[in-house]
């Protein structure tokens, strides 16, 4: 599973005029199952997430995390972030999951981190949305935890 993290001020999700979920200070991130992912993907992913340092303490080091600044979180399902770029000019969409596997994981992911953070808001899966967010710093790191392929 892929996890694209933006540190932000504030940020949103509008589907069809109308706001699904907004967070002031916290994390906005764009979330996608590929090919093989399971809920152990997912898990390791979401545990990265939550407790990964991307705020800066009284030191100003990037030593706190979501967890600890008890930030909005805000999830948004994005399957492009699977995309196969290597040849051409057209992406292959074909590493990402299934749109139902993705759906179920992505389900999962948000149904957990519910459980362990005070702050989840969601974009909606397979709608045409419009994300505005105000990046702080800016601040962008790309997590991945690639699937175990049983042989």
């Amino acid at each position: 599973m892929i996890a694209l993290l933006q540190r932000v001020s504030e940020a949103k999700v509008v589907v069809d005029g109308a706001s699904v979920g907004a967070i002031g200070a916290g994390l906005m991130v764009l979330v996608c199952a590929e090919r093989n992912d399971t809920e152990r993907e997912a898990d390791a992913l979401l545990a990265k997430l939550l407790s990964y340092r991307v705020f800066a303490d009284d030191g100003g080091k990037m030593n706190r995390s979501i967890v600890d600044t008890k930030g909005g979180l805000l999830l948004v399902p994005q399957f492009t972030l699977a995309a196969d770029t290597q040849s051409g000019t057209r992406p292959s969409f074909t590493p990402a999951a299934a749109p139902e596997v993705g759906r179920r994981l992505f389900d999962c992911f948000v149904e957990k981190a519910r459980s362990r953070h005070p702050m989840v808001e969601t974009g909606q899966f397979g709608a045409h949305m419009q994300v505005s967010l105000i990046n702080d710093g800016p601040v962008t790191f790309w997590l991945q935890i690639k699937p175990q392929v049983q042989a």
